[in-house]
């Protein structure tokens, strides 16, 4: 189980050649608020001086720390990295340079430091990684962070607090982290800001260790005694007390081994009871120990991640596709596809369908039979005549003299109105059809075609193509949709065989007003309607008044006579019977039109056009010019693809039988 945290270090590595940190790797973060001793515990861990010190912010940028334990330089088989000496640091930013004088690391954070957060206090979330190799140091990996601070120096800006605390947290909000929280012990507990950002992402303190800093700094006469045994604030992975070196022992270069020396009598003065489970030494084999069953823990989930990502970012490397290398036979491609997928989507054979919303053939389905079929069901057959209407009608169709019958002039007069009331309703649908067969071109490329999304320029000039086509053929399906109403008006057929004859229809309306009528109050009701007519105007005028009669302006409405009522009626049954026969041709014949006219003709004739248009040498370069971001998202998906590969394949070589 010991070559666990070996493991975890060269995932880091994997994954941080491509900046990118996808997997949360299992790591302790240590927290704490400035000048609580932080720095001070890492080099006790160490075993070196290596870390910047001076007053006020020091740590500015996150320490990303890799302790590698190997075997003495006397002992060595081999030369480690063609290093001879005994302790050695690398840093990622500074490849194949390895540093055997960690004054010289000290000096290179402070640099990167400065590089990009400044030399006046500045802050960055950007990490420095670093890894140690010593016979003295156990596997470990840390991550060291800026201490929690309250008022800002320098250029730092007004809200460094906040800074702070969210770089904080976006390190010890990672599940797999274990959280070194550092407080000192000459201040109180129930205060410590670490243990306060640690409760908000830990709040069962299941991956929190609290570490007791500075021990002998306490007043005289008091001791940590009940802190360290967990009586105050309990602990679940526990409390660790330690002794820093103070700065007297730093300015006179005083070692650390010296210091531990020091620490160890002072635990064993002021608290032999737990002499044995506090101090430095006892620290690094905890933090290796939590460290080591943490990643057992979290191995398991760790490699699933691996497996999902790794097929994730397979599928995206595909939707990238290949670098172009025939042009001809690239654009070919795109082309036939996307006209298989434009037709696919109008015959709802496509492979990416829609459930959100109706799209395609099913909605051009739904224009013929719901919105137009349903507007031409709600079109009334007399909408907009009168019985006046009517009765001028037949009055102006029968010039000078009294008809006896009803003329069939007013009848095609009036009926031919009616009809052409269907032309709106039907040059709309064809409107509606136009506007979804565009709709489809955005469908087909958001969706179907993802090779098309690499080269806007060939996006752009297939769109263009199709609208075209589409614009050409719109008022050819017009003008045919007009034609059909103009047919019908062209010659109104009173022969038809669903028609209804105009002998029975007067018939039908004189015996159905004889049943309800004898011939007595027939009579006395024409009498009766002729008196009133001739009071509502058409009588003659009155005695002793001179009446201009052409002056005389036509009632809007009055009572009509029997006959006129009769003829009207007929009229009425007439215009509906003829109506509903052509309103039944019209809504079976505008969906043929539309479809052979327009869908059809577009569905046969797509990809002829589009190669006519695009398949042309010159264009051939400047068409498949691909995006700006889709070679260097393809690159990069292609490393992370090949670091999850990697980091697939070292997790497979830790064998069940190691973790147990």
């Amino acid at each position: 189980m010991e070559s666990l945290i070996p493991t975890i270090n060269r995932l880091q590595e994997v994954f941080l050649t491509v900046g990118a940190e996808v997997v949360q790797l299992p790591q302790i973060v240590v927290v704490g608020s400035q000048s609580s001793g932080k720095s001070s515990v890492l080099e006790s861990l160490v075993g070196r001086d290596f870390l910047p010190r001076g007053s006020g912010i020091v740590t500015r940028r996150p320490l990303v720390l890799q302790l590698v334990n190997v075997a003495p330089l006397q002992d060595r088989l081999k030369i480690e990295n063609g290093v001879k000496a005994e302790e050695w640091g690398t840093f990622l930013h500074c490849k194949n340079q390895i540093f055997t004088d960690f004054g010289e690391i000290r000096k290179e954070i402070e640099s990167e430091t400065e590089r990009s957060s400044g030399d006046n206090k500045g802050i960055s979330p950007e990490p420095i990684y670093l890894k140690i190799f010593s016979p003295k140091v156990l596997n470990l990996t840390l991550v060291d962070l800026p201490g929690i601070t309250k008022v800002p120096v320098g250029d730092q800006p007004e809200d460094i607090e906040s800074q702070v605390q969210e770089m904080i947290l976006s390190f010890i909000s990672n599940p797999n982290s274990l959280i070194l929280a550092v407080s000192p012990a000459n201040s109180d507990l129930a205060t410590s800001d670490a243990l306060k950002l640690a409760r908000e992402v830990d709040p069962d303190g299941r991956r929190t260790l609290l570490v007791v800093s500075k021990l002998d700094l306490m007043d005289a006469g008091t001791d940590a005694l009940e802190v360290l045994l967990g009586r105050v604030i309990p602990i679940r992975l526990g409390i660790i007390g330690v002794v820093n070196r103070s700065q007297h022992d730093i300015n006179t270069h005083k070692s650390l081994e010296d210091s531990m020396k020091d620490e160890h009598t002072f635990l064993q003065r002021h608290y032999p009871s737990l002499a044995s489970r506090a101090g430095s030494r006892y620290l690094a084999k905890t933090l290796s120990r939590l460290l080591m069953h943490h990643i057992r823990d979290c191995l398991p989930d760790l490699k699933t991640r691996v497996t999902v990502l790794n097929s994730q970012y397979q599928a995206r490397l595909n939707g990238y596709g290949q670098p172009v290398e025939d042009h001809s036979a690239m654009l070919l491609q795109i082309v036939t596809k996307f006209a298989s997928d434009y037709c696919n989507t109008i015959e709802g054979t496509a492979r990416y369908i829609q459930t959100s919303e109706l799209c395609g053939g099913a909605r051009i389905c739904y224009i013929f039979h719901e919105t137009f079929g349903r507007t031409l069901q709600t079109i009334d057959p007399l909408g907009g005549l009168t019985e006046l209407d009517i009765l001028t009608a037949i009055r102006n169709a029968t010039g000078p003299r009294p008809a006896l019958f009803v003329p069939e002039v007013s009848f095609e007069l009036l009926v031919k109105r009616q009809i052409k009331r269907l032309e709106e309703p039907s040059m709309r649908c064809v409107e509606l059809v136009h506007e979804e067969l565009q709709r489809i071109i955005q469908h087909c490329s958001s969706y179907s075609t993802q090779e098309l999304l690499r080269f806007p320029k060939l996006h752009d000039s297939i769109v263009e193509v199709v609208t075209g086509l589409l614009r050409k053929r719109l008022p050819i399906t017009n003008d045919m949709v007009h034609n059909l109403v103009a047919i019908e008006l062209a010659y109104i057929n009173t022969k038809h065989p669903d028609f209804t004859d105009a002998a029975q229809v007067s018939a039908s309306v004189n015996s159905q007003q004889a049943e309800t009528l004898d011939g007595g109050k027939r009579w006395k009701n024409e009498k009766l309607s002729e008196e009133k007519a001739q009071a509502a105007g058409f009588g003659s005028p009155s005695k002793g008044q001179a009446i201009n009669l052409l002056d005389t302006a036509v009632p809007a409405s009055r009572k009509l006579s029997a006959k006129e009522q009769r003829d009207c009626e007929v009229i009425q049954r007439l215009i509906k019977s003829y109506f509903l026969i052509v309103r039944k041709s019209i809504q079976d014949s505008v969906p043929k039109t539309v479809m052979h006219f327009l869908v059809n003709f577009v569905k046969e004739h797509l990809q002829s056009e589009l190669v006519g248009q695009l398949y042309k040498q010159p264009l051939l370069q400047e068409l498949l010019i691909e995006s700006q971001d889709t070679a260097q998202q393809r690159t990069e998906v292609a490393q992370m693809l090949e670091a999850l590969k990697k980091a697939n394949n070292i997790i497979s070589e830790i064998r069940e039988t190691h973790l147990w």
